[in-house]
């Protein structure tokens, strides 16, 4: 009797498994993957805001280096080129494909326009940009960009 009471008591304080089952897992895999979606994609954003940033400050500072050059040789120059080293250090380029800014000197050197294309569509600077492309490829003012009908963001002097 003794052993079968010692048995009964044996099998009742076993409770069952513990564990997760294969639901519950793939319930916190599925959560987990949409999290880090939306976590992606809040990066690829602040990537681009941060990329359309660079192409603002580089277009700045080859403003400033455009009208040093200007102040020394009362014309802007032909190429960004011959900015570099006395009037900026080195050219700046396009974050992605590290390519030149389109730069185009105007009326034998009294003005200039450079571009930057800007992946942000409602990017700030597009508000306070010099010129804008219309629909046609041409500036404002009605003159041609030619190789600026890409670009978006124009400065101009």
């Amino acid at each position: 009797m003794w052993g079968y009471l010692l048995y009964a008591v044996h099998m009742n304080s076993h409770s069952p498994a513990r564990g997760f089952t294969l639901i519950e897992l793939l319930v916190v895999i599925a959560i987990i993957g949409i999290l880090s979606s939306i976590v992606l994609a809040s990066l690829n954003t602040a990537r681009q805001k941060s990329r359309d940033a660079r192409r603002v400050a580089d277009l700045k500072q080859l403003q400033l280096a455009m009208q040093l050059y200007y102040d020394a040789n009362s014309s802007y120059p032909t190429t960004t080129a011959a900015l570099a080293p006395t009037y900026i250090a080195t050219i700046p380029k396009d974050p992605i494909g590290n390519v030149a800014y389109p730069y185009d000197q105007l009326n034998s050197g009294a003005s200039y326009h450079i571009g930057a294309n800007l992946e942000d569509a409602n990017n700030q600077a597009l508000q306070s940009d010099s010129d804008t492309l219309t629909d046609t490829g041409n500036v404002d003012s009605g003159a041609d960009m030619g190789a600026y009908r890409d670009w978006e963001y124009i400065m101009v002097s």
